[in-house]
């Protein structure tokens, strides 16, 4: 297996962030970073995900994190869900810049898999972070 995986939309899939066959869906593509155990996308949202001022809408900040850190899931070869959520914005973010989303998993216990994520810039300036529990629903 390489270092590193392109995760770029299924033509097939209907997922809002990350599917291929939605056509209002974001259509996110992330790096699977099969060293650190980590998922990282680098992104510009753009005007259309913003709550106002300019800045980015709660929700589609929830659901960047809630992207990377389900996608961290493939690390053991699972289908999960999202179970919990917990969202901490620290920063207002700015639609036109660049933002790099990262999931992580902390720890197994059963069918949880507990996860940490952060949106940051390339400067490292942190503008939310998310912790998220997920149940493991079958193999893949």
């Amino acid at each position: 297996m390489s270092d590193t995986i392109t995760l770029s939309p299924n033509p097939a899939n209907k997922c809002f962030g990350c599917g291929g066959d939605n056509a209002g869906g974001m259509k996110l593509t992330f790096e699977q970073d099969n060293v650190n155990r980590r998922i990282v996308g680098q992104f510009v949202l753009g005007e259309r995900y913003q709550g106002g001022g300019g800045f980015a809408h709660g929700g589609i900040i929830a659901m960047l994190l809630d992207e990377a850190m389900g996608k961290v899931c493939r690390f053991r070869d699972v289908r999960a869900v999202t179970a919990e959520l917990t969202v901490e914005y620290l920063k207002p973010i700015n639609v036109q810049n660049e933002i790099i989303v990262e999931g992580r998993e902390t720890e197994m216990t059963g069918r949880n898999i507990f996860m940490t994520g952060e949106i940051r810039d390339s400067a490292g300036v942190v503008f939310a972070k998310g912790r998220a529990r997920f149940v493991v629903i079958s193999r893949k």
